[in-house]
């Protein structure tokens, strides 16, 4: 058995029937030229010959005794492939946005706890002759980094399918799902105890964390009339509400190098300028309805903590917060303002690195965060309540060529991903094969289907804005002085006599370094920064 870390298990106690805790993928496939055979008993095929490759299409829950403890994960050695591969077929004249309604339908219904959490759909009826398959794991299992690491097992870097060697015979027998009650309580204490070990064993580098990022904090305060990096809380807006369990979805495609090209002209990254497509975006739609917050809106953007190499089948991901500066009207200047947000959060997190997502059990948390989540959301407190974020936004760097699924290409990579109470809407975007997949998933009660489409029609105007701007050669100083403070005092640290030397130099040299300072700043600012929004190693955003 393997416990559920409280980061993993969270997904699974936030989880109500208006709110299903589940990722996806929506995959747009090329079949072979000639291809007659069903395609559908291929991939199930495929499916079945490569479960025992990833640990999250084999293993199951197994709840601890009266939810004193979080639950585990246990090897299921019986899988119906007919439950969990299906095959649907879209009415005519199967348009995208038929696709998108059934996507939205599927992605709305829980998964079944007593099997492993995933379902997969292979849909054909699409009237240009490509196969659609859509795909849903429980977040508990995987977060972006995983769910690019179980792509990897899945689908093949050629149309031949590859062979994979057969899953090896266990010789000690399997567990079965019902474990007696001593073994879980036992392994619960074992757990807990280990847990509160490695903790006691971080302390001393967490202080060091928390020195670096409080230093990282007092280095981004700005000046007096300047716009402040840090934070409050965002404003109220018509995202912030309860939510029912009925989606909205659609997609959009952009060449991922021409927005790589256009963030470096501008003096940003691709973030940068997916983060100020959304935001000019978003403050198009409210203002035309007249509900545009006075203050800025602030998105909340996932930034994974997964270390290079590290493929486990698990969540690594924290959240930090955005300026998207809805409240600016000049683009370039909205634009500046973002990638300063954007970095400056990074750069804390960077120093925070190594103590967040810290597992601390809690006796009874279950059923408390259970009943929590349930109460948040029947109690309309997403409304009354000064919301943390506005929007979900994320950026999961993806595969760099091209993939097939059972022999046919895959075109696009859409992802599909989680609203919930109090942010309705989360737009995630995946790369792939030199193409940017924007996903849009929300609540279709706050986002109809029209209205989304209707969003998508103002990332378009968003983008041509961006496009029309002038090159710029520096970026915002606060940003280099964020990203550069931990390293400058590691350095003051370890070369005291510098220092020193420093001190006692003549006022010509000191005045010679000042007038140079800023030209180091802004080349450390021009230096490609990386999006944290993924560790996934195939891309990294610039």
């Amino acid at each position: 058995m393997h416990h559920l870390s409280g980061l993993d298990a969270s997904f699974l106690h936030f989880e109500t029937p208006e709110t299903p805790m589940h990722v996806g993928s929506l995959v747009l496939l090329e079949l072979p030229p000639g291809y007659d055979g069903d395609y559908y008993e291929d991939v199930k095929s495929m499916v079945g010959a490569r479960l025992h490759l990833a640990s999250v299409l084999n293993r199951k829950l197994a709840p601890m005794p009266f939810e004193l403890a979080e639950p585990v994960w246990i090897d299921d050695d019986d899988i119906d492939l007919d439950y969990h591969v299906r095959s649907l077929t879209l009415r005519r004249p199967g348009t995208m946005q038929q696709l998108n309604h059934l996507i939205a339908r599927l992605h709305s219904s829980l998964l079944d706890r007593s099997r492993p959490l995933w379902e997969m759909y292979v849909i054909e009826g699409l009237q240009n002759g490509e196969v659609a398959f859509y795909t849903k794991a429980h977040h508990s299992g995987v977060d972006g980094k995983a769910g690019t690491e179980l792509a990897k097992v899945m689908y093949d870097i050629s149309p031949k399918i590859r062979e994979v060697p057969p899953p090896r015979r266990r010789r000690n027998g399997s567990v079965g799902y019902q474990l007696g009650v001593a073994e879980l309580l036992q392994a619960a204490v074992s757990n807990t105890a280990r847990q509160y070990r490695k903790l006691a064993e971080l302390l001393p580098t967490a202080a060091r964390a928390l020195t670096a990022a409080g230093g990282v904090l007092a280095s981004q305060q700005t000046a007096q009339g300047t716009r402040p990096l840090s934070l409050g809380l965002a404003p109220k807006a018509l995202f912030n509400d309860s939510i029912t369990n009925q989606r909205s979805y659609s997609t959009m495609s952009l060449p991922f190098d021409e927005l790589k090209a256009l963030g470096k002209r501008l003096g940003g990254t691709v973030n940068s300028v997916v983060m100020a497509m959304c935001s000019g975006a978003l403050r198009r739609f409210m203002k035309t309805r007249g509900l545009l917050p006075k203050e800025a809106l602030i998105a909340g953007v996932p930034v994974s903590l997964r270390s290079d190499g590290d493929d486990a089948m698990n969540n690594q991901v924290s959240m930090v917060r955005v300026d998207l500066a809805t409240d600016i009207g000049d683009p370039a200047e909205r634009f500046q303002a973002i990638h300063a947000s954007s970095e400056a959060a990074k750069a804390v997190v960077r120093e925070l690195r190594p103590v967040l997502g810290v597992d601390v059990p809690v006796t009874g948390t279950p059923w408390l965060m259970t009943s929590l989540a349930s109460l948040y959301g029947r109690s309309n407190l997403a409304r009354r309540l000064p919301p943390v974020a506005n929007v979900l936004i994320s950026n999961v760097p993806g595969p760099t060529v091209p993939l097939y699924v059972a022999g046919a290409r895959m075109k696009h990579f859409y992802p599909v991903s989680i609203p919930y109470h109090g942010t309705a809407l989360n737009i995630t975007v995946q790369s792939y094969d030199g193409s940017l997949d924007f996903g849009f998933t929300a609540c279709r009660r706050i986002l109809s289907e029209e209205e989304s489409y209707e969003l998508i029609g103002y990332m378009h105007a968003a983008l041509e804005e961006l496009r029309a701007l002038p090159s710029v050669t520096a970026v915002v100083p606060a940003v280099a002085a964020a990203s550069e403070a931990p390293a400058q005092a590691r350095a003051r640290k370890a070369a005291p006599a510098k220092k020193s030397a420093r001190k006692a130099a003549p006022a010509k040299k000191s005045a010679r370094k000042r007038s140079a300072a800023p030209a180091r700043a802004t080349a450390a600012t021009r230096r490609p920064a990386q999006d944290g929004t993924s560790a996934v190693p195939a891309r990294k955003s610039a």
